[in-house]
């Protein structure tokens, strides 16, 4: 008792003065010291998504509020002043994607669910710039259902069943075809191509029966390799109209993954292990088991059971010269022998209880053949900041180690056991989840029941410790009746900040570890970080001093940036002018560095803003190359949340989705938001446009002449070709005049949608990268231009000006046109005030309140002032925020409206 009481000790002496222990002589002080230097140096970013409701309806918008911490300091991020947020459908192609600014880690916007988007599993996804070097796996990337009620004419449902055929899997789609209301739609011709994994394993065509079905049959030939995928099916309706539903395939294969996790790293003979254990079907979910442990005798030594999501835990005591298994028994009857990992002869075992509240009890074992062989290191760290550190004798086969958890920060910890020679022998992850670092949340003058309409104004009363504190903070109110709140697998700011930002894969259900703080509770979420097989700090890498390269630097704001060079030489001193007109006229100019680099610094711009760049060199020459620094863009992962794809997405939500119709008709009436009329299919036609890319104000090819680039094949200039050839215009000098309005001021050039104004030179443009040019003489053509096109306009359109995927076109000499990504207009939710104006018109708000940008003042207070809509229910008030420590915040309440 008296030398555990000693290590214990020296445990808490080492945590509370830690700064003096790194003056130490201690061989594993540099080790550390490279440590906080790789933390600080290349701290990461976390952002956390707080959404309105837990899934939407086509004609929803997804309104969210964004948290953005520095994992370092837990505090909000002061790095990046830029956030990227994408919405991404079921093909894994970007359909949206908002460009946010920052301050202080707090940012908001919002997605229009708009009728040209079909129903299904969407992904949001949220990044900075700076979180691309850590890669894609640290992303906010989350799974919603979105239906489609309002917008659509043909609804699915399916059924899958399985069956072996030898090491293949069979398996037998049914596909319902239904209206609206249910009827089926029968005698339709469908057809259809299965791909999984991206692979096309099946195509054919059928014929819907009396129900509205058919049955499409393939085989997955390697059903651990395909495990995931869609059906593409295209229904033929009476009129002709083809109408495309993507499926979602998750059951191709009854195989069940099963892993074994030693805890700490592996098994040393004659060592008591904990090892994890986690099964999970081809759907991407647990799947729970029971078995039996056999040595290489056969002999049982244990049974076990998985309790939780597929995932459970067993001890192990290896003897020397073993070998074991696992004899697993799956729920159908089917068995399978899976190996464990050999035993090694020697070596240490790290064992963590973390079941106390206050405490994390550590023991270390050692094999006989290590004792009184140096000391061991014992460390404990959160995303690279060290809490805890203390030397572990090794005199005995046992030592104990009590680590109070007070001193760690909420999430996720890293223990490393370290050998003598200061090399990771052990590690694990346990999870802390201390009250210190929480807002306490109270929302105050609450009435337990309001009426329909009636206003509700509340006050939220923050405060940490017992003290008020300032915070921003984000409020959903949603009516459970109209939007059922999926508890486990909702957006948390706790379970997102804290735990699965720091862990790569997918994690089934992560809410439900938060929900409450019991002993079983505690127990399953061990048993996740024991088998997430993942750990974040490599410490080979920083004992070696390899740092990763920093390729995406944080970014500040927007910047327009780029090199001028001549004969492939950079050009010093050079004269670089940035200007637009979109939007209203901005200008500005510089000059380049002795690298010809030029950097237009903090421009401000939204969306759809097209800007020129002109270079010359310090004594006018045109004759310059201008290269802008563009970013490549991010590329789409595959979804890595499998278990949350819905397959029959507008079945499972059609309560909600005939709740949003009459609000959707209702704001259709009083022209707030528009319906696309999708017209029953004609086939017309036309002649061929000669200048289908064009951004002619008129529509493409409305002119009084067209120039096409196969006119231009023999032309020298543009000029050249041009004179004599218009009736009307005549070029001098590069300048195009027309006639018919004098002659006295040149045509105004629009190039790529950019008005270049009528002192641009045509022939600055080779003709060999034009694709067309139409001219439009002073008159109806022009009148859609204003006083821009009083002397007429060349609206010339490059080979390139229908875009590229660097968003910018080269012209030599000396000018680029550009359209970067803008800041997206943030949008404000709209709440009705009907004291202030009586409105007989029905509510059916689903969101019936959403504030992103509630913060309270120096007392900790801020108000809630909102309005009922006319649906009775529980409505359910969801709170959650951040202060500038990066204490979190998440408090949920709930009223009745009668």
């Amino acid at each position: 008792m008296k030398k555990k009481l000693i290590i214990l000790s020296v445990a808490l002496l080492s945590i509370l003065s830690f700064s003096a222990f790194i003056t130490d002589d201690d061989p594993i002080t540099a080790l550390l010291k490279k440590l906080d230097e790789f933390s600080s140096k290349y701290a990461q970013e976390k952002v956390y998504l707080h959404l309105d409701k837990p899934y939407y309806a086509i004609g929803d918008n997804i309104w969210f509020k964004a948290y953005i911490i520095n994992s370092k300091t837990s505090a909000p991020s002061t790095l990046s002043k830029i956030l990227y947020v994408e919405l991404i459908n079921e093909k894994d192609s970007i359909k949206k994607q908002l460009k946010l600014p920052m301050e202080s880690g707090i940012t908001a916007g919002d997605f229009k669910l708009t009728d040209s988007l079909s129903e299904g599993n969407y992904r949001i996804r949220a990044y900075t710039q700076y979180m691309r070097n850590a890669g894609p796996e640290f992303f906010y990337d989350k799974t919603i259902k979105i239906g489609n009620s309002w917008a659509n004419k043909v609804f699915t449902k399916t059924n899958n069943v399985l069956s072996t055929e030898g090491t293949a899997e069979k398996v037998a789609t049914t596909i319902s075809f239904t209206s609206k209301d249910g009827v089926p739609y029968i005698s339709s011709n469908v057809t259809y191509e299965v791909q999984l994994s991206n692979r096309s394993v099946a195509k054919g065509k059928g014929v819907t029966n009396s129900k509205g079905e058919i049955v499409v049959n393939y085989t997955n030939t390697q059903p651990d390799v395909y495990k995931s995928g869609k059906i593409i099916a295209t229904i033929t309706l009476e009129n002709n109209k083809k109408i495309v539903k993507i499926i979602p395939v998750k059951t191709t294969s009854s195989n069940i993954d099963v892993q074994f996790f030693p805890e700490g790293g592996g098994l040393v003979e004659g060592l008591p292990t904990k090892v994890a254990i986690k099964a999970v079907n081809s759907n991407g979910l647990g799947q729970d088991i029971t078995g039996k442990i056999i040595d290489n005798e056969g002999t049982e030594i244990l049974s076990f059971e998985t309790t939780y999501l597929g995932m459970g835990s067993l001890i192990l005591n290896p003897l020397p010269g073993k070998i074991y298994s696992a004899k697993v028994k799956f729920a159908n009857g089917n068995e399978k022998t899976i190996p464990l990992p050999k035993p090694a002869p020697s070596g240490y075992v790290l064992s963590v209880n973390n079941t106390d509240t206050s405490k994390i009890a550590v023991k270390v074992y050692l094999s006989p053949d290590l004792i009184n062989k140096g000391e061991l290191s014992l460390v404990g760290q959160h995303n690279g900041s060290v809490y805890f550190s203390t030397r572990i004798p090794t005199g005995k086969q046992l030592v104990s180690v009590s680590i109070p958890k007070n001193e760690f920060p909420s999430g996720i910890v890293q223990i490393t056991l370290f050998s003598p020679e200061n090399l990771p022998v052990c590690e694990r992850l346990a999870f802390i989840n201390n009250a210190i670092d929480k807002i306490d949340v109270n929302v105050q003058n609450l009435n337990a029941n309001y009426g329909k309409r009636a206003n509700v104004s509340a006050d939220l009363m923050a405060t940490n410790v017992g003290k008020p504190l300032q915070g921003s903070f984000s409020i959903s109110v949603t009516n459970t009746a109209a939007v059922t709140p999926d508890l486990e697998n909702e957006s948390n700011i706790l379970t997102s900040l804290l735990l699965t930002s720091d862990l790569v894969g997918y994690v089934e259900k992560p809410n439900h570890y938060f929900l409450d703080n019991t002993m079983k509770t505690r127990i399953e979420l061990d048993n996740l970080l024991l088998t997430q097989g993942w750990r974040k700090i490599n410490w080979k890498n920083v004992a070696s001093g390899q740092f990763p390269a920093i390729t995406y630097q944080p970014e500040k704001g927007m910047n327009i940036s780029g090199t001028i060079t001549k004969g492939g030489k950079p050009v010093a001193n050079g004269k670089v002018a940035l200007f637009s007109n979109s939007g209203g006229f901005f200008a500005t100019d510089t000059v380049s560095d002795a690298n010809g680099r030029f950097n237009f610094k903090d421009i401000i711009f939204g969306d759809s803003v097209k800007f020129i760049v002109q270079a010359r060199t310090s004594k006018e020459n045109k004759n310059v190359e201008i290269n802008l620094d563009v970013q490549p863009a991010q590329i789409v992962t595959v979804n890595k949340n499998t278990g949350d794809i819905e397959v029959n997405v507008n079945e499972s939500m059609m309560e909600y989705l005939n709740q949003s119709d009459k609000y959707f008709n209702e704001q259709v009436k009083r022209g707030l938001l528009n319906r696309t009329i999708l017209l029953d299919e004609v086939k017309i036609v036309e002649k061929k446009n000669p200048a289908p890319n064009s951004s002619n104000l008129n529509g493409a090819g409305r002119a009084d002449f067209i120039v096409t680039a196969k006119d231009l094949e023999t032309a020298f200039s543009l000029s050249q070709y041009i004179q004599g050839r218009i009736a009307g215009v005549t070029v001098t000098n590069g300048q195009a005049f027309s006639m018919r309005a004098g002659g006295r001021s040149p045509m105004a050039i629009v190039l790529d949608g950019m008005n270049m104004g009528g002192e641009f030179n045509m022939d600055d443009i080779p003709v060999n990268d034009i694709e067309s040019v139409e001219v439009l003489k002073p008159g109806a053509n022009t009148a859609i231009y204003g006083s821009n096109g009083g002397s007429g306009v060349l609206v010339i359109t490059t080979k390139r000006g229908a875009g590229t995927e660097s968003n910018y076109n080269r012209y030599s000499p000396g000018i680029v046109t550009y359209s970067p990504k803008g800041y997206y207009p943030m949008r404000e939710f709209y709440s009705p005030k009907y004291t202030a104006t009586p409105d007989p018109k029905p509510d059916f708000r689903s969101t019936v309140y959403w504030n992103p940008h509630l913060v309270t003042d120096p007392t900790g207070k801020a108000n809630l002032n909102y309005f009922n809509t006319d649906q009775a229910g529980t409505y359910r008030i969801v709170i959650e925020g951040i202060d500038v420590e990066g204490n979190l915040a998440r408090k949920v309440v709930t009223y009745k409206v009668n």
